[in-house]
This record gives C-alpha cells, structure tokens and sequence, in this order.
C-alpha cells in the first residue's frame, strides 16, 4: 500500500525586531518635530493654569482637563463655561462644534502607521491641532509610528507641565493678568501659516475666509459658532465633490 507523504506547510519567518538604534533615532526626531508647537504649547499651557485660579477654580482643574479632553482651544473655553456654571446642554454644544474639526483630521492623519492597539487609542486621543500641523508638515516618507507618538507624548508633556507652572505663577502673582485667551488665537494663525506654505491648500484658506466672513455679517453675536458650522459644512461638501469626481471620471472613461 502507498502512503502519500504530506508537504510540510512553510511558515514564513517572523518579521525582524526593528534596529533599537533606529527606533530611538525616530522617537528623538519625533521629540525634534514637537519643539515648534511646544514654543506656543507651554505659554498656553501656563495661560490656562492663570485662568483656573483666576476664576476661583482648584488647581486640579487644569491637569484633570488635559486628562480627561487634551484639546486646548476647548479646555480654555471649558474654564469660563465652568465658572459661570453654564448649563450642560450649552457645553455640550461647545464640544461638539469646536471638537467636530478632529473628524476631519482622520481623513490624512497617519492612524495607519500605528499598529499597536493602545498605542493608536493614544494616537486619536492625543490629536490635536498642533500635533496634525506638525505631522502635515512632514514628508510622506519620513513618518513613522514611533515619531508621531513621540512628537504627541511631548505636546502633551509641555502642555500639562505648562499649566502646572501656570498654576503655581498664578498662586504667587498678587493679582490676574489679562488678555491671556489672545495667545490661543496667535498659535492658530501661526500654525495655520504654516501648514498653507508646506501644503498649499488654496481652497481650504478661501472656505475659512468666507466662513467667517458670512459669519460676522449675519450673526456677529455668535460669529464664532456660525463660522465653525459654516466651515464645517463647506468642507463637508468638499470632501464629497473630491470623492464623486474620481469616480465619476472612472466610470465616463
């Protein structure tokens, strides 16, 4: 009787552990790319540790903030909202429209680099504005998962340690200091620069421009929320035209 010999199954070879020396060249160019936007993180980190005691908030207020939502433009609203006991339903709204942009940060943020399951949660949790302009800013090529973690672990550091030092200044300084929110408003504009040179996004810079311009004519009261609604719609809209017209260029050739 003939016995068939089975073929033994090849298991490929499990991927080489990546060069420690190149891991740690990665996560210390990381920590490089985070140095521009830790220049406005800090200073607002320390501006939103002044305002939590200057509201007559506790001082754990800040760090738990960062904690619990690590998004600056929202923590510095948050504290108003908290001190003047603001209804829940209009915070609610706040987050949403201020935190609705991060939808569309998913779209290019390189996610797909981070392969790790804790690691990517971190990833999303850590998105913040500063964070994605500095990983647009980046070549294709020169992204990888441990230089975005890093660069977003160090945001965070100088964020958190900012408002630490924040708190400890404002428990010293004999009395508040004013015009603190306008450094927010002057990371934006900067990093917003920024990203419109190394990117050229034309019809991204129009839409906001519009946006806030419609806004300030028809709601100046509300401006601020009329513009992220408007410009979220726009981009919406963008986003969909740019999808449909591949296809439908597809399907006529």
């Amino acid at each position: 009787m003939r016995h068939d010999v089975s073929t033994p199954i090849a298991v490929p070879d499990p991927l080489p552990d990546p060069d420690p020396a190149t891991q740690r060249q990665r996560i210390a160019a990381g920590v490089r790319d985070s140095f521009s936007a830790g220049l406005g993180i800090f200073p607002l980190g320390i501006a939103l540790g002044l305002l939590v005691i200057q509201a007559g908030l506790p001082w754990w207020l800040a760090p738990a903030l960062s904690l619990s939502a690590f998004a600056g433009s929202l923590e510095l609203l948050l504290v108003g909202m908290v001190a003047t006991v603001t209804p829940l339903a209009s915070v609610a709204l706040t987050v949403l429209v201020v935190n609705f942009r991060h939808v569309f940060y998913a779209f290019s943020f390189p996610l797909h680099l981070v392969r790790n399951p804790f690691a990517k949660a971190y990833s999303v949790y850590a998105m913040i504005d500063e964070a994605y302009a500095v990983s647009a800013s980046l070549p294709e090529a020169e992204r990888s998962a441990p230089r975005l973690l890093a660069m977003q672990i160090a945001c965070e550091i100088y964020w958190v340690g900012g408002e630490l030092i924040g708190v400890a200044l404002a428990a010293a300084l004999p009395g508040p200091i004013k015009g603190l929110e306008f450094a927010l408003c002057a990371l934006f504009t900067v990093l917003t620069l920024d990203a419109f040179r190394s990117r050229q996004e034309v019809p991204s810079v129009l839409l906001a421009g519009a946006s806030v311009t419609v806004a300030l004519v028809l709601t100046p009261g509300v401006a601020l929320f009329t513009a992220l609604l408007l410009f979220v719609a726009l981009l919406l809209a963008r986003h969909m035209f740019t999808v449909r017209r591949p296809a439908e260029e597809t399907a006529d050739a």
